[in-house]
């Protein structure tokens, strides 16, 4: 009898709360042997990666997969490596599990703190990018979770080449396969399943479209950690460096359009903004970007497009911009509160007392002073690689890396000690 995607994600939940167990309680020198095995496969299968890829790529033209998802799937060489070094870079971390904190002593004589444990059990779905396998894995296997990756079926091939290696891996340290699943069903029910599981997975993290996230946010029976969108903005201050304003607004836009850190609205303080744009719109027209501005804007570049209410909730994971002039600090926090996505937003500035206040009132997850917002993720951020990036202000917020996928739990010592 062939067996049902139910009771398949069944098997795969129950092995995962098993080897979750096993793998709470590994060494971190057994772990690190893990992720350290893992890599030296991925090096040593890079034909298989990159042949396995290519039949991804295929069937992506040929169902008309859009452009910037076949550049998401795509598994260049230099991608390849980014894998195996996020995967040393994550043995080198220290290991958070079992680390106590806060120690100390009561009026009762007991002594309190905090021991960090993992999670248990984390369900990631995404899309598209066969490089969250890797970077999925390494995380919560460093901090002592067990795994379900649910990756989309444009990657399938990808994804199962790429669990091959993480297998070599957890074979070599002598931790249970289980400890990292991929999903093998591309059947769309095995999400249903994955997100209705409270009995076997401890949280969700989608990485996805729009409108996945917000089918698993609104179903899911277990936490998630999430972001719905990257409306990410720069704002050049009146006290900007000129030069470090057109590097950087540049930078972040152009750099690559489709992740979720790439700047989709610029806004340049009034009083420069005669300075500033002109120079900018000219990279942008030699790059390709379309222009969509507020009336100041179209009254200094001509050929920039009439930004509507829309265009400044955008995502566009495009070569398009949308520009607004603003007439000071207040004004741009105001717009960015109001239209971004809590993701990544940065300013220009040379002033201390502005860029403090940047950072102090814009309500976002990750804040930068001088700074492209492409900077925002994992890897930049030391955590050797992440598992998402999350808006939301509960448990973990900005990208999501070993601590994010830890929890705390109270530990006490005493010596006979009763409560009167």
């Amino acid at each position: 009898m062939t067996e049902s995607v139910l009771d398949y994600m069944t098997r795969l939940g129950r092995a995962a709360r098993e080897a979750s167990r096993v793998i709470a309680r590994a060494t971190t020198a057994q772990k690190n042997r893990a992720l350290d095995a893992a890599a030296d496969a991925l090096d040593v299968a890079r034909a298989e990666l990159t042949a396995a890829n290519e039949k991804d790529l295929a069937a992506g033209c040929a169902n008309g997969l859009e452009a910037s998802l076949l550049e998401r799937l795509a598994l260049t060489p230099a991608r390849i490596d980014d894998m195996i070094e996020g995967l040393r870079q994550v043995a080198k971390l220290p290991d958070p599990i079992g680390e106590i904190r806060d120690m100390r002593y009561m009026p009762s004589g007991i002594q309190v703190g905090k021991m960090r444990v993992p999670l248990g059990v984390i369900g990631i779905i995404y899309e598209s990018r066969p490089n969250v396998t890797i970077d999925a894995a390494s995380l919560c296997l460093k901090s002592g979770n067990a795994t379900i990756l649910r990756g989309g079926s444009e990657a399938i091939h990808s994804n199962q080449a790429i669990a091959a290696c993480i297998q070599r891996g957890l074979a070599a340290a002598d931790l249970p396969a289980a400890v990292v699943q991929v999903v093998e069903t591309t059947d769309r029910a095995a999400v249903g399943a994955l997100i209705s599981m409270p009995e076997f997975v401890d949280v969700i993290v989608p990485r996805g479209g729009k409108s996945l996230i917000e089918r698993i946010s609104r179903d899911a029976k277990v936490p998630v950690i999430k972001h719905l969108d990257g409306i990410c903005h720069v704002y050049i201050d009146i006290a900007a460096d000129l030069d470090k304003a057109i590097r950087i607004a540049d930078n972040a836009k152009t750099q690559r359009y489709a992740p979720c850190n790439t700047m989709e609205t610029l806004l340049v303080h009034a009083v420069i903004a005669k300075r500033v744009l002109p120079p900018l719109a000219a990279i942008y027209r030699e790059k390709g970007v379309e222009m969509r501005g507020c009336a100041r804007t179209r009254e200094l570049l001509g050929d920039a497009l009439d930004a509507t209410e829309e265009d400044w909730r955008t995502e566009y994971t495009a070569p398009i911009l949308s520009i607004r002039v603003v007439d000071g600090l207040s004004e741009a926090i105001e717009h960015i509160n109001h239209y971004g996505s809590h993701h990544t937003d940065a300013i220009v500035t040379e002033n201390f007392t502005d860029a403090r206040r940047f950072l102090t009132e814009v309500d976002s997850a990750s804040v930068m002073v001088n700074a492209s917002t492409r900077f925002a993720d994992g890897f930049e951020y030391g955590l050797g690689a992440e598992v998402g990036i999350s808006t939301d202000k509960l448990h973990a917020r900005g990208p999501v890396g070993l601590e994010g996928l830890t929890s705390e739990k109270y530990v006490v010592y005493g010596d006979g000690h009763v409560r009167t």
